[in-house]
């Protein structure tokens, strides 16, 4: 073995390994099979569990050889070589069995032999604890294959670990001779991950820049799918013109790459048919049942060839379906083609999609036969391409954009028809296709306002996917060339900056592009209106001119019931939950959510899910799981948003810490710190790091959680919003560790914010927010000296919190009144709110919590039973969705009539088909073939015993 480069996104594998180990040093051995494609990294795991074993334990092993793979017993020679010494104490029969091996004459009986490996490794093991590894066991040959497993199988009493690491291209593939060997599956890096292989690897050939971030990193981790040696092979083919940024990123593997070649390999060593099946499949992402009845019938692609294609391992079949593997598999396989083979594809996929939904990608395939600029086909192709976009039905439109781009004459249509694609593949989910089609919209090819609205979508895509410190100059520059002739593209301009500044913390930054989106004339719809409103009402809040931004935010609330916008939605929802108005906040961003998804806009949908997570942790309500945090982030993974699953890490975390689980909030600040760190997500950042706090405060250490908040200038988080929310913490950490003075100089800028916005609120008829109102009360009860005044405030914060509905922070007032009753002589009184706060925190399983309640309970002379076992936190009483049957949360208010039994991924796809959204514009939407929609949906049908999509539809809404 070589030494390998750090091994990164294994944790859970190591962990695994390291189990084995320490039994072995207990004395009861162990065997593990490490499974995985090629280049996943099998190898550096078998090397990382050398380096664990280290000194104590004698290490021994052996690597399958492709050109061995016939000769009998060769891996098992390579394994006992070093052994001389232990075979010549062996039995004479077994000591004769494996000389014969040595001498390279092997003639025992199987079961003499493979005993006798048995006894070998147990002899080796009497002076300590062995590790015995076989990695590449794909080639080892099937007599050492078999007395290894052998052994394997009968060493749980002796101080032995046997390790085998074998490639394995399909999850379900039998492990053959490793059958009865527990099986570890190695999945392919996460992204994280693959960005720290990328610059391990950048760095160790000389650190050259542009490994950090940026359009190349994306499309190297794009590309690779989560291979490590795909990761480094890139990278080490780069060219000094990628790493700067003047030439494209890379769009396969380099020829020399190990990987490249073995797709290659396989498809040669098809039969004809298979091949060209293959090579469909890559040019056409995925091919139904129908369409390749259609082949066998034009080109005789029969069953023969689709098994063979099924054993190669670079298809995946889904039911009656069929795609390539992934990304790296495809692109590998497309360059290796020639070009009549790529001809011949594209040929074949137009003769075989006749369905009038497949006419944009049959057009799409004749454009690329034909090759030559055709600006009739191109005018074709345009047709097509809008009709799908009205229809919702990017994953089509966006590419029969880019071909009929490609096939444009003039100059200026060709750069319009690349924003269109740009756009569509934007709104499809695609930050990375979006991107490239932006490269070739670059001065002098355009025009400045086609340069504007480039710079427009590329800053769009920064904001949810890169880093918004870099998003605000784009787009803020964007604007003023917008300004003069669309005063509406300038204003959308501005308000994503303002989304970028809000996001880094850049609170100056902000009040300066409100202050210009001010400067942009008055006139306009009912959604520009809302928007100059929500950006001057947030400025005026942050200003301090709280009557103004009553006013002003009112307004946008208002109007966001005139819009059919959803971004302009989610801002009107912002512009509710700065009024503290939660009803209101709760029904804009479930309309929003569900306008994004009827409209199949992938980042304005994951935008409002993010503003639905964080407002609903935000508004007080049961920390139990946020359905529109889970929908979220993985909306965002799958589209490569970046930011927004960082936002929506962070909301996650906090609402666990909110719940008092640690475990659940390391998990989600894990990934987090990295990503925010790396990308200057500052807001995301800021509600990452008030959740250990909250933590702290759930486990009784309040000053810990006071030293995380508080800095000399007041809560110590680098995000202005999230100061201001978390002050009530703040407070209430302070004042359990004592720090009365502290406690009152956050309380006071606290209640400024509160009572201004509260008071200017009420005189401008825009309604009460009884959520913040019960925070300000619990303070100053805290805060009281004297107890009538403490019951007072506390009193007045329990009803608020309840006309809220905000039932956990009721819960935890209700403990903290307790606590002061009962410190006030008052027990009996005491123990009323202190049972309210229990019931509350065992029916969420805030265990944290509960043992705090129990123990103020014990105190004040009550006997406590034990905890109850944990169960599953029940549905939300109020939530985003909960009231509509499309909103984010709908999935976990409908756990009393079935629905919550449904998984994640089932109960997102089934809100889908009660919109009316067929299978295969599901499909587009989460990225997944539609015979996998397909699968999914019966599976709802039989979980919520139902048999048709109009009783699913009843069901939901």
């Amino acid at each position: 073995m070589t030494h390998p480069m750090p091994l990164h996104g294994r944790r859970r594998e190591l962990r695994a390994i390291e189990v084995m180990l320490d039994r072995a040093r207990g004395g009861h051995g162990g065997a593990l099979t490490v499974a995985g494609d090629a280049g996943v990294g099998r190898t550096a795991l078998l090397e990382a569990a050398v380096r664990a074993a280290g000194p104590a334990f004698r290490t021994i092993g052996t690597t399958g050889v492709p050109g061995e793979t016939g000769v009998p017993y060769a891996g098992l020679h390579r394994l006992l070589r070093p052994l001389a010494a232990e075979t010549a104490q062996l039995p004479p029969a077994h000591r004769d069995a494996l000389g014969t091996i040595m001498e390279g004459a092997p003639s025992a009986e199987r079961f003499v032999l493979s005993t006798a490996v048995c006894e070998l490794l147990s002899l080796a093991a009497r002076n300590g604890p062995v590790l015995c590894w076989a990695d590449d066991v794909q080639w080892l040959d099937r007599g050492s294959l078999e007395a290894l497993a052998f052994a394997a199988r009968r060493v749980q009493g002796e101080p032995v670990a046997v390790l085998f690491a074998t490639r394995d291209d399909r999850e379900d593939a039998d492990p053959g001779g490793l059958a009865g060997i527990a099986r570890l599956r190695l999945g392919p890096l996460g992204e994280e991950a693959s960005r720290r292989v990328l610059r391990d690897a950048l760095d160790a050939a000389g650190g050259l820049a542009g490994g950090g971030d940026g359009d190349l990193t994306e499309e190297i981790v794009d590309l690779a799918c989560g291979r490590p040696l795909a990761i480094r092979q890139l990278a080490a083919a780069l060219t000094s013109g990628q790493l700067s940024g003047a030439a494209p990123p890379p769009r396969a593997l380099p020829p020399g790459s190990s990987l490249r070649a073995l797709c290659h390999r396989r498809r040669l060593r098809l039969p004809a048919g298979a091949r060209r099946l293959v090579l469909m499949a890559v040019a056409e992402e995925w091919l139904g049942a129908a369409t390749m009845a259609r082949a066998a019938r034009v080109d005789g692609i029969g069953a023969a060839d689709l098994d063979a294609a099924r054993e190669s391992g670079l298809l995946r079949f889904e039911g009656d379906g069929v795609a390539v593997r992934d990304q790296l598999v495809r692109s590998s396989l497309w360059a290796d083609a020639t070009r009549e083979e790529r001809q011949d594809a594209h040929a074949l996929l137009a003769d075989v999609l006749v369905q009038d939904w497949q006419r944009p990608r049959r057009l799409w395939h004749l454009a690329a036969v034909a090759g030559e600029p055709d600006d009739r086909l191109a005018a074709e192709l345009a047709g097509a391409a809008a009709a799908s976009q009205r229809a919702g039905r990017y994953a089509d439109s966006w590419r029969v954009w880019q071909r009929a781009a490609t096939l444009t004459v003039d100059h200026g249509v060709r750069t319009d028809r690349y924003l269109a694609a740009a756009g569509d593949a934007w709104a499809g989910g695609r930050s990375r296709r979006a991107r490239a089609m932006l490269r070739q919209v670059r001065p002098p090819t355009c025009d400045g306002t086609a340069a504007a609205r480039a710079a427009l979508l590329r800053g769009q895509i920064e904001v949810a996917a890169g880093s918004p410190a870099t998003a605000v100059p784009v787009l803020r520059d964007a604007a003023e060339r917008l300004a003069g002739s669309d005063a509406d593209a300038a204003l959308d301009a501005l308000m994503w900056a303002s989304e970028a500044a809000d996001a880094s913390g850049d609170t100056h930054g902000y009040l300066e592009i409100a202050d210009r989106a001010a400067s942009l004339p008055p006139a306009g719809g009912a959604r520009r209106r809302l928007m100059l409103a929500h950006l001057g009402g947030m400025a005026a809040m942050v200003r301090g001119r709280h009557r103004e931004a009553a006013h002003r935010l009112g307004t946008a609330v208002r109007l966001g019931a005139d819009v059919a916008d959803p971004a302009a939605r989610v801002w009107a929802a912002l512009a509710a939950f700065a009024l503290g108005d939660g009803p209101r906040t709760r029904a804009l961003a479930a309309e929003a959510v569900a306008s994004a998804r009827r409209l199949g806009n992938a980042p304005i949908e994951s935008y409002a899910l993010l503003v639905a997570g964080r407002c609903e942790a935000l508004l007080g309500h049961p920390p139990a799981p946020i359905a529109a945090c889970h929908d979220g982030l993985r909306l965002a993974r799958a589209t490569r948003l970046h930011g927004h699953a960082a936002e929506q890490l962070a909301t996650l975390a906090l609402t666990a810490a909110f719940n008092g689980d640690a475990d659940a909030a390391a998990a989600h600040l894990e990934p987090l710190t990295g990503a925010a760190d790396r990308r200057g997500l500052t807001r995301a950042a800021a509600f990452g790091s008030w959740a250990p706090a909250c933590l702290d405060l759930a486990a009784d250490r309040p000053a810990d959680a006071a030293a995380r908040l508080r800095l000399p200038g007041g809560c110590g988080l680098a995000h202005l919003p999230a100061r201001l929310f978390a002050v009530p913490h703040l407070v209430e950490a302070l004042v359990r560790a004592g720090d009365h003075d502290r406690a009152a100089d956050a309380y006071a800028r606290f209640r400024g914010w509160t009572d201004g916005i509260g008071a200017a609120s009420a005189a401008s008829g825009t309604g009460p927010a009884p959520g913040r109102d019960a925070l300000s009360r619990r303070c100053r009860a805290l805060l009281a000296g004297c107890d009538a005044d403490a019951e007072e405030h506390f009193t007045e914060a329990l009803r608020l919190h309840e006309a809220a509905g905000a039932v956990f922070d009721l819960a935890r007032t209700e403990l903290l009144f307790g606590h002061r009753l009962r410190r006030g002589r008052r027990p009996r009184a005491a123990r009323e709110h202190l049972r309210a706060a229990l019931r509350i925190f065992e029916r969420y399983g805030a265990v944290p919590w509960s043992a705090q309640a129990r123990a103020e309970l014990r105190a004040a002379g009550e006997t406590v039973a034990p905890p109850p076992p944990l169960a599953p936190p029940p549905a939300p009483e109020r939530g985003v969705g909960t009231g509509a049957a499309r909103g984010p949360g709908a999935a976990a208010a409908r756990g009393a009539d079935g629905f919550g039994e449904l998984t994640a991924q089932q109960a997102h796809i089934a809100r889908m088909v009660a919109e009316g959204a067929t299978n295969r514009e599901i499909a587009a939407r989460l990225l997944l073939s539609p015979r996998t929609i397909d699968h999914h949906l019966r599976n709802v049908f039989t979980r919520l015993g139902i048999r048709s999509r109009v009783e699913l539809a009843r069901l939901i809404r």
